[in-house]
């Protein structure tokens, strides 16, 4: 099977390159802007391609003809999508119209990943038919991109919403919110970790896994894929400070009125995942298995 990945510097895209292009059943295309930055150089196909730009799209699937389509891709720097709402409309749906027309023309298998934030965050923990009502441009971009997928001719298709990844990637530059909260502690830099938004973290290895699963049984519709706990930052906060046996006083908890921040957050979000669970297998680590995975990919 070819499977095109687009986002293939980032996190997701790293991990999925990582974990497709071991498996003999498929034939590995990655893609994303610049040149390829990821350590692992073999075992896949990298180009380089705008999505922004349609001809370099219909380029790329006419060389390649994917049979299936993992678009990782994003703009999704919430704040910075505030304020370059051309910029992340284009990135964030532009692209993904081009990606689906050339998915449409040689029958591919299209998977969309999308996020927790086109929610409002007013009840939390919400399944795959809940209604969406997004509170910033990031979430209403990505509410337009999900759009296009289930509204287009596309044979079989599946969105799958994530939540606050977290995990090691190639760019030591590139932080989550492990590897912030322990670097901060060892410098013994005191920080403010909100405790009024809550979260299901999911492990970038799980996300990765659970786009394989869709993507093997061509699993079609919506599916939440995500970590199995529910906890604030500053719970995400603790746990890791306690793991990495630093110091937990250096903590504090506050509000998260107390930031200023050009895009609002949703304060309840978290997603269910018995959906995942019963019709793909799919079986998350828990936030503190996660912490020591991350834990031992630093110490490599």
């Amino acid at each position: 099977m070819k499977v095109l990945i687009t986002g293939s510097n980032g996190l997701l895209g790293q991990h999925l390159i990582t974990l497709l292009s071991k498996d003999d059943r498929y034939e590995v295309i990655a893609t994303g802007r610049g040149p390829n930055r990821l350590p692992q150089q073999e075992g896949y196909i990298y180009e380089p391609v705008n999505l922004r730009e349609n001809g370099s799209v219909q380029q790329l699937f006419q060389k390649y003809k994917p049979d299936a389509v993992i678009h990782a891709g994003a703009m999704a720097q919430v704040d910075e999508c505030e304020k370059n709402k051309d910029a992340c409309w284009d990135t964030n749906v532009g692209a993904t119209r081009y990606l689906v027309h050339a998915a449409e023309s040689c029958n591919a298998f299209f998977l969309l990943l999308s996020t927790d934030f086109v929610f409002d965050g007013l009840e939390g923990s919400y399944g795959e038919e809940d209604p969406v009502n997004p509170i910033n441009y990031y979430g209403s971009s990505k509410v337009a991109a999900e759009r296009l997928v289930k509204n287009s001719k596309l044979a079989s298709w599946a969105v799958v919403r994530t939540v606050l990844v977290y995990g090691i990637a190639a760019d030591p530059k590139r932080s989550n919110m492990i590897t912030w909260v322990k670097n901060n502690l060892e410098q013994g830099k005191k920080i403010k970790v909100v405790d009024d938004q809550w979260r299901t973290p999911t492990l970038v290895q799980d996300l990765a896994e659970g786009c394989q699963l869709i993507v093997d049984k061509k699993a079609n519709g919506f599916f939440n894929i995500c970590g199995k706990d529910k906890l604030t930052p500053y719970d995400m906060a603790i746990q890791t400070a306690e793991y990495f046996k630093l110091d937990v006083n250096l903590i504090e908890k506050v509000g998260s009125s107390s930031f200023s921040q050009p895009a609002k957050r949703p304060a309840k979000t978290g997603l269910t995942i018995d959906k995942a669970a019963s019709e793909l297998g799919f079986q998350p680590h828990t936030f503190a298995e996660g912490l020591e995975i991350v834990a031992t990919e630093l110490a490599l």
